[in-house]
Order: structure tokens, then sequence, then C-alpha cells
């Protein structure tokens, strides 16, 4: 059976194909170097069908802000018959009011009323997600954080749970997968600080809006499923 990764050159993606065996197609918007890769375009169509020609099993990490529905369409166009099809989502999208988010709960639905054997896993936020907003903020002599909670996890053990369910049978939606502690996010920022050596004093900022509203009240967050904690992975990014 060959599975298909789309996004495969993305920070899940390639977490998620090294996960698969030998038996796994990746899928890129543009020509990479070495085995196994296809280019094709979700947005324009471009490509797929020769991406999914003989596919067992599409496990969909591409991800797109703002047309991420108008890609899963294209995606099930193209392989109607496909055996399994798994989504990658994101907690708290039906409650978040983020335009991101509201792009990620209309691509579940298209799914959900496709017809297709699939199986939806909605993970919280990763953990790389909090390093590039502290490292941005950091460069500023007094860092802002918003002061909401979070939940982060692992890329790889987000990857480990695609590669699990890419081995089974359609699940429809699949329980939530969230990070190991949920911690304030100013929290986070000190253990970011200290892990690089740094010295910032901390501004917990309380953002206004029904975006950060639904965020102070823990909607993005779920049940706590992983194990790698947020300064384990500061020690040793490369394996966690």
């Amino acid at each position: 059976m060959t599975t298909l990764v789309t996004g495969a050159s993305g920070e899940l993606g390639r977490v998620l194909v090294g996960q698969l065996g030998p038996a796994v197609r990746k899928m890129s918007r543009t020509a990479r170097d070495g085995d196994g890769w296809v280019v094709a375009d979700l947005k324009t169509g471009a490509g797929l069908a020769a991406a999914v020609d003989g596919v067992d099993t599409i496990v969909h990490c591409a991800s797109s802000p703002s047309d991420d529905a108008e890609a899963v369409r294209n995606l099930i166009e193209a392989a109607p018959d496909v055996r399994h099809l798994i989504y990658i989502s994101i907690v708290g999208i039906d409650e978040v009011p983020l335009p991101y988010y509201k792009a990620k709960l209309a691509a579940e639905k298209v799914i959900e009323s496709s017809g297709v054997p699939h199986t939806i896993l909605r993970a919280t936020q990763f953990h790389t997600l909090l390093v590039r907003i502290f490292t941005a903020a950091a460069k500023l002599p007094v860092m802002p954080v918003p002061a909401i909670p979070d939940q982060p996890i692992a890329v790889s053990e987000v990857a480990v749970e695609l590669a699990k369910l890419a081995g089974g049978e359609p699940a429809g939606r699949v329980p939530d997968l969230g990070g190991p502690e949920t911690r304030p996010l100013p929290e986070f920022a000190k253990a970011f600080l200290a892990a690089r050596g740094k010295r910032r004093p901390i501004l917990p900022v309380r953002v206004p809006g029904r975006t950060f509203a639904a965020f102070r009240r823990g909607e993005h967050v779920g049940p706590s499923r992983g194990s790698i904690t947020f300064e384990e992975y500061l020690r040793n990014p490369d394996t966690a």
C-alpha cells in the first residue's frame, strides 16, 4: 500500500515521512531532490491526478491560511476512491474566531460531507510556533507576550500519532492531541529566555477582541496526551 503525504517538505510532513517507511510518496509544490517526490499544486489542481494515482492512503499535512477548503476539494476530486484520507487540524477551531482556524474548520466540513473514508486529528500548536513568536518578541527591550494559556506539543509526537492513524482504519473525528502541560504563555517565554541565555523583562499583554477572549478561556487547549515538555524540546529540538 502506498501512502501520499501532502506538504511533505513542511515542518510536520518532513518528520512524518520518516515514520511511514518506504512505501511513501512525498508531495510538494516545487521539485525536490531525492526519491519518492511528486510535484502538484493543491490550489490549482495541477499535477494532482498523477500524484494520487495508485495511492491507498493520503495524509494531508499541507496547509494554507486562506485556501484549505478549496485545497481539500481539489484533493478529493482527484482521489474520490482513496481508501483513507487523514487530515491534521487544530484544537479549538470551532471556538476561536481566528481566520486561519475558520479555514481549517471549513476544510473539516468539506471532508466530513464528501463521503470519503477519513480520519480527522486535531492537535494543539507546536513548540516551534512558540519559539518563532518568542524569537521575534525577544528582539525588543521588553518582551510582550499575550496573557493567555497555551498547551504546545512536539511535532514528533503529532507525526507518530498520524503514522499510527495511517496504519489503521478510517475513524472520523478522533480524540484531540494536546501537549503535556497547559501553562500561561509568559511562563513558556521565561523558559525560552532561560534556554537561550537571554535576559528580558516580560510584559504580559491582554489583547482585546473576540479571538483573544477565546484564547483566554482556553478554547484552544485539549486533553493532555503528549509527553515532551517545552523545556525538553528547547534542550534537544532535533529529537523532540
